[in-house]
């Protein structure tokens, strides 16, 4: 099993099925999933820049085109809502596909919109991306402002829906503020070491430590300006690099991938937030690379068990824990 705990697939699937394209996934991207192994994860519905302006109604449009494109291919996805629905997708040959939304400014201060979420299948929100907004802040945001009142309502009800918070997109202060006020275990779904590489997105050793004692989890992310501030670290070896540092310092059965890959955006959206074209590795591009990085962790002496849970057994027990 290979799940993939961060995938704009959404995206993609809005921005052609907006223009004409029908069963994208099928189109676009079921061979690489295929070639890579992927067996599901998490695939995020998100208001891409420049749509980010008119969060509220890019929503809308992805709600839309995401239900169309679940609906033309249910003989290769099931809707993940349980943390066994990963096994029985595979033991079906399908795809387990679990909903989530990166960040939640479409909804403003209507917090009960979480409810609505809960009830359409999602199982996974961020408060934020980049920006600050009625909810929370990103790393892009005033460093001294964390959760807002009604950030801290939105992760009381994502803890009684059983919903898992994602804090890969908050500042320090809103990070803090959500440990403080979670009840639950959280994850950050795509991020990477501070110590290793230092930029506003990844986590310090602190931060790691804080979710590890909530029993939560962290999810590598492939990005290379997430990976090293050195192009020419940007590199499968230098991402493994991380892996051992989390599992050196949180335990092999907290972390896993939350590859977050590029080639589902556009470049417009991309340009948005990153001045280079290219953003992956040598060595792992794009989820049809996923070998390699399994055959890397063998090569540094992981055990096949160990592989397993990093590979996804790890996400599906942080999901039960979430559940219980």
């Amino acid at each position: 099993m290979l799940l993939d705990l961060h995938g704009d697939i959404w995206t993609d699937v809005t921005v052609k099925r907006l223009e004409g394209m029908k069963s994208v996934i099928k189109t676009r991207h079921l061979e690489k999933f295929r070639k890579g192994g992927l067996s599901g994860g998490v695939f995020i519905v998100w208001s891409d820049p420049p749509h980010d302006k008119r969060s509220r109604d890019r929503m809308i449009e992805s709600l839309g085109a995401m239900s169309a494109e679940l609906w033309e291919n249910k003989d290769i996805i099931q809707v993940v809502t349980e943390p066994d629905h990963f096994l029985e997708a595979v033991a079906a040959d399908k795809l387990g596909v679990m909903l989530g939304i990166e960040g939640l400014s479409s909804i403003g201060t209507d917090v009960e919109m979480i409810y609505a979420f809960e009830r359409m299948g999602f199982r996974l929100a961020m408060l934020t991306w980049n920006e600050t907004n009625d909810l929370s802040t990103g790393p892009q945001g005033d460093p001294d402002r964390g959760l807002t009142d009604y950030g801290r309502e939105a992760v009381r009800i994502m803890n009684e829906l059983k919903m898992i918070v994602d804090v890969a997109h908050t500042n320090e202060k809103s990070f803090w503020d959500i440990i403080e006020t979670s009840s639950a275990p959280v994850i950050a779904s795509h991020s990477n070491v501070r110590e290793l590489c230092d930029v506003p997105r990844n986590l310090w050793n602190d931060q790691i430590d804080a979710i590890r004692q909530k029993e939560g989890m962290v999810g590598i992310n492939v990005f290379n300006e997430f990976v090293s501030k050195d192009k020419s670290e940007h590199t499968l070896e230098r991402l493994v690099d991380h892996i051992d540092y989390l599992v050196e310092r949180m335990g092999v059965d907290y972390v896993g991938f939350g590859f977050d890959f590029d080639d589902y955006l556009n470049l417009d959206t991309l340009a948005s937030f990153s001045s280079s074209p290219d953003h992956g590795l040598e060595g792992l591009q794009n989820i049809g690379d996923a070998p390699n990085l399994l055959a890397e962790l063998e090569r540094r002496g992981y055990s096949s068990v160990d592989i397993k849970k990093l590979s996804g057994e790890n996400f599906i027990n942080f999901y039960r824990r979430i559940r219980s």
